[in-house]
């Protein structure tokens, strides 16, 4: 049986939080955040099984790094949610090619819908989890 699992997030610099820091945990990636200049170094991070950047068309390719900074540098205020997660559980009945399907559907409909750039990675099942799940961050930010 299906188990379900959706949470919706801020990242808002009100809570201490950096899309910067959130990208580079989610990616397994290390990020430095221009703004600060806080290294963001998740390099050993595991179980990450895709990631994949979506830009809405006339949008120029652009690396995690430089894309996270940007949302990063759209927002002024100390009190400023500079970007938005998704967490979605991933069905084990399906295949990973099907999971993997899901996701991209996922992350392309925020971006469609909203006008903005998704991040997405999806992660193995960690220690209490049984399913995949995958994480959608993006930056209310448009203009990328």
């Amino acid at each position: 049986m299906p188990i379900f699992h959706r949470q919706a997030k801020a990242i808002s610099r009100a809570t201490g939080r950096s899309a910067t820091a959130a990208a580079a945990y989610r990616a397994g990636e290390r990020i430095i955040d221009e703004r600060t200049g806080e290294v963001h170094d998740y390099t050993k991070k595991r179980g990450i099984i895709h990631k994949q950047i979506f830009l809405p068309i006339g949008c120029q390719r652009m690396t995690r790094t430089a894309l996270w900074n940007l949302a990063e540098a759209a927002e002024n205020r100390k009190d400023a949610k500079v970007a938005r997660e998704w967490e979605v559980s991933l069905p084990a009945e399906l295949t990973a090619f099907q999971r993997r399907e899901v996701a991209r559907e996922f992350a392309l409909a925020l971006m469609k819908r909203y006008g903005v750039a998704v991040d997405m990675c999806i992660h193995a099942p960690g220690k209490k989890a049984t399913t995949e799940t995958t994480t959608c961050i993006y930056s209310p930010a448009r203009g990328f």
